[in-house]
């Protein structure tokens, strides 16, 4: 068996070790899927109407938003803000990916793991693919949530494509990322609080309000933040409305953390490992 198949088979093992993790201590899903669906409900029926009324072609960056404010009102604000709901359900889930391996760089384990014959690079890669089919099934279910409170997309079987790809590559991105910050820390504590800005990102972009109705400054960072992109690709495919060039935008960001995390977090697992 080469290095490429022993990488796979332990990769394969890492994964299988997560997921028992997660069927362990399923009040860990339950808490991940629990904060995006209490926003999805907060401000659908406490402030939907109001906002939804207020949507309309200035806030749209791609078109979306113009279609959802045709109709205005609540079920015009639920069907915009789905997809900033999505993406923060996203960062929910890599939020516990960083406290899962800060507990391994801290707990000893890694050490242990260090004196079997198993691949280096299988480790991370088993976070990394448990926390992919978490991102997943958290996705699905406040996706179901949405459905049933009244989101109905209306893409297209290649739009759907596109929109898991593209929930996909942001996963992966994110999840690479907080690998790296759950390393880069010396306790589960510090590793549970640096991620909690990718939970508030969605906020300062188009995710919940047009950035249109943003102040100058503020407005510049939310149209060139990188969830503004993925949110309004998600919306517009979901919403089988044009979004320019935000899909190419938001592939190129996802590619670009995706890349600078994996360097990082590989770095500083090595010297991690010939401590």
């Amino acid at each position: 068996m080469n290095a490429i198949a022993y990488t796979v088979s332990d990769s394969a093992t890492m994964l299988r070790r997560q997921l028992r993790h997660m069927v362990r201590y399923p009040s860990l899903t339950v808490l991940v899927v629990g904060m995006p669906v209490i926003f999805l409900l907060l401000f659908v029926f406490v402030f939907g109407g109001t906002l939804g009324s207020g949507l309309g072609p200035a806030g749209a960056v791609g078109g979306a938003a113009a279609a959802a404010g045709a109709s205005g009102g609540r079920s015009a604000y639920l069907e915009y803000v789905v997809p900033g709901i999505l993406v923060m359900t996203i960062a929910a889930v890599v939020q516990g990916t960083a406290i899962s391996v800060a507990m391994d760089m801290t707990g000893g384990i890694v050490a242990r793991f260090r004196t079997m014959s198993i691949s280096r690079a299988s480790v991370l890669t088993g976070h990394v693919l448990g926390s992919m089919v978490q991102a997943a099934l958290a996705i699905i279910l406040v996706f179901g949530v949405a459905v049933l409170i009244g989101f109905r997309p209306s893409a297209s079987p290649m739009e759907w494509l596109g929109v898991v790809g593209i929930l996909a590559i942001a996963s992966f991105a994110l999840i690479w990322l907080c690998v790296a910050l759950g390393m880069v820390t010396d306790s589960v504590e510090t590793a549970s609080n640096i991620p909690m800005p990718l939970i508030l990102l969605p906020f300062l972009g188009s995710g919940f309000v047009p950035t249109d109705s943003m102040p100058g400054p503020l407005r510049l960072f939310a149209e060139y933040q990188p969830y503004t992109p993925i949110i309004e690709t998600l919306r517009g495919l979901l919403t089988s409305t044009s979004f320019g060039n935000q899909a190419i935008l938001a592939v190129a960001w996802c590619v670009a953390i995706a890349a600078l995390s994996y360097v990082w977090a590989m770095r500083l697992y090595e010297k991690h490992s010939v401590r």
